[in-house]
């Protein structure tokens, strides 16, 4: 039994900023279990991939993180970021897709939360979310239900199953654009309600540089985005790294603030380098100790 699984696709990313171009392993699944790799919890990823990528999977299991190849794909998911002065905003392509997971796959893992990083439409079926509900609470990073691909160019669309798989659904991550096309408005304190009523009890809605809203029903938290130290060099994997840190202080048993200053101060110090989080929970709580401090003294 773990405590938290993350399913989804390890991907070949090349990210593409102003500064730099940056060819690495990427997807939610490997800045999530790279985040959460330090902090005490017993966690497990499942992921897919092709068999001449599998050194990811290889290099992962180095660094002590438990993984599960649920199967082979002919390609591994490749992915093109492209990042404007602002890293607020991205266009993205996709050069190559996998395989989506199967209900067979993962009928054999047990876990209290399972966390989905679907990078593409039909990575993961319904199926397996009303499966997976049956077994622990599932979280949902919404934005691969929301890409289309066309000529390998990344498009929005609204997701079809939505209101037949969000009833199963305990956590669900959106930033403000995902949340605008899943909902269909664009003022946040709308969007979450319509989620609740939807079925989903916890909605995290992260805005970038403006910080994060998490809504349980009946408050909203509002977070705010702490600044980073040095410079922001790569945003690519933020609310990945963001959702590592909030799931694992639910998981402890942390209120929605606590937990989502906690995640807020971990995607920063994420985004202070290319690649991974990597850092321990004691580098973020005093990072967050630090952070808040200069906010009084208006550092």
């Amino acid at each position: 039994m773990y405590d938290i699984c993350c399913i989804g696709h390890i991907t070949l990313d090349k990210v593409v900023t102003k500064k730099s171009v940056v060819h690495m392993a990427g997807g939610t699944s490997f800045y999530f279990s790279n985040a959460i790799r330090n902090m005490d919890l017993r966690y497990l990823l499942v992921t897919s991939l092709a068999k001449k990528e599998m050194h990811f999977v290889s290099d992962l299991r180095e660094e002590g993180i438990a993984v599960k190849v649920a199967g082979l794909s002919e390609h591994t998911v490749y992915f093109e970021n492209n990042y404007a002065l602002n890293q607020d905003h991205r266009t993205q392509r996709v050069l190559q897709k996998g395989e989506p997971f199967s209900l067979e796959q993962l009928q054999n893992i047990n876990a209290s939360i399972f966390h989905l990083g679907p990078l593409l439409a039909d990575d993961i079926p319904v199926e397996i979310i009303k499966q997976l509900s049956e077994k622990g609470k599932v979280s949902l990073d919404v934005q691969g239900y929301l890409r289309k691909v066309e000529n390998q160019k990344v498009y929005s669309i609204d997701w079809p199953d939505k209101k037949e798989a969000l009833q199963y659904i305990d956590i669900l991550k959106a930033n403000e654009t995902e949340m605008a096309v899943l909902t269909g408005s664009s003022d946040v304190k709308k969007a979450a309600r319509i989620l609740y009523d939807w079925g989903v009890s916890e909605i995290v809605i992260t805005l970038g540089s403006r910080g994060s809203v998490i809504y349980d029903g009946y408050h909203f938290y509002n977070v705010p985005a702490f600044s980073p130290i040095t410079t922001v060099v790569d945003a690519t994997g933020c609310g990945d790294t963001y959702m590592a840190g909030y799931l694992y202080q639910r998981h402890k048993g942390k209120n929605f603030r606590q937990a989502g200053e906690f995640a807020a101060a971990m995607a920063t110090l994420k985004i202070e380098s290319s690649g991974p989080f990597t850092g321990t929970e004691e580098d973020v709580s005093a990072f967050l100790i630090n952070a808040k401090e200069r906010a009084v003294f208006g550092i």
